[in-house]
């Protein structure tokens, strides 16, 4: 079996060193994972780049909800990929559907323009999408390298039958990545029955600092997730053990 590759989504700059720390081949970098993930700071995208040695693919998200959005929301993901390729970034994670649950092919282009050289992946938006083949190709016309999917099912493993689907569909023009409830325990069956080249995992867990019950007791978030530098290690060495 080819190797494959593990991205980690990096909810922080702390996040990204650990998952860089862990063996992690890619970062997509965002904020607010706790709901899906949105796009990060300005200043996030650029100590990354500067810190990291491994690929950076920044979220393109300016808010949590669905993904049909307004003229001055896709302004704002327009100037954020302008941002990121001036940054050096490697990749961008976009998507936008219309009110049908089609794939938005006009904005979609409008964002392959902007990204210019950067990889483009299509997020879990497709997911969403009412006709998942004729999304699929539609993604592929547009000139993405991946799809980030979780089988349109509430986790990859249990959607690993749909994405296996999507890999024969695909035919190696377009890469499928499997996400969503990817853990160390169940990644090598995922692998194995779906076919996919690449995997999407947070590997996260709660940092919790002294003050947490203070916290608690003022109605504060006590602790936050963030990438774990020991997880990440254990999902890659389940897929070296299957290359």
């Amino acid at each position: 079996m080819a190797r494959i590759l593990l991205e980690i989504a990096a909810n922080s700059i702390e996040s990204a060193l650990a998952a860089e720390a862990g063996g992690a081949d890619r970062i997509e970098l965002c904020d607010n994972l706790e709901q899906g993930g949105t796009t990060p700071s300005h200043g996030t995208i650029a100590i990354a780049r500067e810190r990291l040695h491994i690929p950076i693919h920044v979220l393109i998200r300016p808010r949590s909800g669905d993904f049909i959005y307004t003229e001055a929301e896709r302004e704002v993901m327009l100037y954020d990929i302008e941002h990121c390729l001036q940054t050096g970034c490697d990749g961008v994670v976009v998507g936008a559907l219309d009110a049908e649950a089609e794939v938005d092919s006009t904005f979609c282009r409008a964002m392959r323009a902007a990204a210019g050289k950067m990889s483009l992946t299509f997020h879990r938006a497709f997911d969403l999408c009412a006709a998942p083949k004729r999304s699929l190709e539609d993604i592929i016309a547009l000139g993405f390298e991946r799809i980030l999917s979780s089988g349109m099912a509430d986790s990859a493993p249990l959607g690993q039958a749909q994405l296996a689907s999507m890999v024969g569909q695909a035919d190696k023009r377009i890469r499928i990545m499997a996400g969503a409830g990817i853990r160390p325990d169940n990644l090598a069956a995922l692998v194995a029955a779906s076919g996919v080249a690449e995997v999407h995992a947070s590997a996260s867990g709660p940092h919790v600092r002294a003050i947490h019950e203070r916290r608690r007791l003022h109605g504060l978030a006590p602790d936050f997730l963030e990438t774990q530098t020991q997880v990440v290690r254990a999902l890659r060495q389940v897929l070296d053990q299957m290359a």
